[in-house]
């Protein structure tokens, strides 16, 4: 399964939240129900992916991970 987890870790890091992402990114504003999505661990699309990499200017690992469901 894929876990998010670090991208609440990165966001942390750099001291991000989510009203960041609604709203401060500007072309890559990510909607309430994507990060409700998210929060979720329910899956999003590489587009958000993506976004969220330009956003938080990391990689993908710094985003999701995958973890053997058990």
């Amino acid at each position: 399964m894929i876990s998010y987890s670090p991208l609440w870790a990165t966001m942390k890091r750099q001291n991000v939240t989510t009203y960041y992402l609604r709203n401060k990114g500007g072309e890559y504003n990510i909607s309430g129900s994507t990060i409700l999505r998210l929060q979720a661990g329910e899956s999003v699309s590489t587009n958000t992916i993506d976004a969220l990499c330009k956003l938080l200017k990391c990689s993908v690992s710094d985003i999701m991970e995958f973890q053997e469901d058990e």
